[in-house]
């Protein structure tokens, strides 16, 4: 039976929880994810708790902060004028938004607090600062293929479409 190692491709059923037992993300009803091992596809603590595991495995993993979506930092939580939200005719708590980054690369903000003139945004993952608890069945592991390798993901069922 083939063990989890870099590169192979995993399948697994999951449930993601947080602190409070409140379920945050689920495969339950959906098709289970599919993943490159050590592509960096899955937050760090995850993907090596199931290192070496087969199909037909099923544990529970806590994932602290540094090892899924890192501490919530403050710095990141900031006022902008609302006019930068052009187009957007009602802007409300709670909506996400895509924001172009200083070095090319782009974010998802969380509008936290709308004012008359400014809104306050939040680029912190919504999970930073959390420790995620994982409930996970593995489905299958087989190796992946040369084009899977070469894009970074899996192709087919679970995978990109």
């Amino acid at each position: 039976m083939m063990k989890i190692a870099k590169n192979s491709v995993v399948t697994i059923n999951y449930t993601l929880t947080d602190e409070g037992g409140e379920v945050i993300d689920t495969s339950n009803g959906r098709e289970p994810l599919s993943y490159i091992q050590g592509m960096g596809n899955i937050i760090p603590g995850l993907e090596s708790s199931l290192d070496g595991r087969s199909a037909g495995d099923t544990f529970k993993v806590s994932v602290r902060p540094v090892d899924a979506y890192g501490e919530r930092d403050e710095k990141r939580v900031v006022s902008v004028a609302r006019d930068r939200f052009e187009g957007v005719e009602v802007l409300e708590v709670g909506m996400q938004f895509r924001a172009e980054g200083g070095s090319g690369g782009s974010q998802i903000v969380t509008v936290t607090a709308v004012g008359e003139d400014t809104v306050t945004i939040d680029a912190n993952h919504p999970l930073a600062g959390k420790t995620l608890n994982f409930e996970v069945e593995v489905v299958n592991v087989r190796e992946a293929t040369a084009e899977e390798l070469s894009h970074g993901h899996v192709h087919g069922p679970g995978g990109a479409h």
